[in-house]
């Protein structure tokens, strides 16, 4: 696991990110990556990197192993950074490192290294899309009253009387989208622009315009016949 890249930075979300936004994420780099929009092999690399990310923690229970493992990875290594440099027994001679070859150390303040090893390599470049995958613009969240953001049903249980479609993902998982509405108009404002939302989109618009959120024309239907269109 340690040589393996971290499917986060792959997929260019937080690692508390919605399973949602990860899913966006995702659609969006197999969009970019894929051999029929941009062929060779450097994309055909970064396809596999992406699709074993995915597969990682694209579902809740290889996700949930994987922040386990990583978790502990990173205990561990807090606790080796605390952990003091063993000191050098009184009148011992600390010359004989130097006689054998090696380079001593350098002393100089804020050095991490000896002399003679090369720079650590630079780290990976934050990518200008990555997101935290986080919804900040509703303004009902409290986090006093509230479970945290990250997982399923943070918003808490459904407050009653519902009407539309029920949410099986995100922060209003349990809640239907007419009492969403009633809470948080910005959240069904952000889920009409997200993929996983799309099958939801035409309850949504009609939820807009009725709370005057949206004036644009409402699309033609598609149903009216056309000149190709067998009767």
């Amino acid at each position: 696991m340690p040589d393996e890249p971290d499917p986060y930075k792959v997929l260019q979300v937080d690692p508390e990110a919605d399973p949602e936004v990860i899913q966006a994420a995702y659609r969006r780099l197999a969009r970019k990556y894929h051999p029929d929009v941009m062929p060779g092999p450097e994309a055909a690399a970064k396809m596999v990197a992406i699709n074993a990310a995915w597969a990682v923690v694209g579902e809740p229970e290889p996700r949930a192993e994987y922040d386990r493992e990583r978790a502990r990875r990173l205990a561990a290594d807090r606790r080796r950074s605390r952990v003091p440099a063993a000191r050098s027994p009184a009148g011992a001679d600390t010359t004989a490192g130097s006689a054998a070859g090696s380079a001593p150390a350098d002393t100089r303040p804020g050095a991490t290294r000896r002399r003679g090893e090369a720079p650590p390599p630079p780290s990976d470049p934050t990518s200008p899309d990555w997101t935290p995958g986080r919804s900040t613009v509703g303004s009902t969240y409290d986090p006093r009253t509230m479970r945290a953001r990250e997982g399923a049903g943070a918003a808490g249980p459904p407050p009653g009387n519902p009407s539309g479609s029920v949410l099986s993902f995100g922060r209003y998982a349990g809640w239907s989208l007419g009492e969403i509405a009633r809470r948080d108009l910005e959240y069904l404002e952000w889920l009409d622009r997200v993929p996983i939302g799309r099958q939801h989109r035409a309850e949504i618009d009609e939820i807009l315009r009725r709370a005057g959120r949206r004036r644009a024309a409402a699309p033609e239907s598609t149903d009216r016949r056309g000149f190709f269109r067998r009767g």
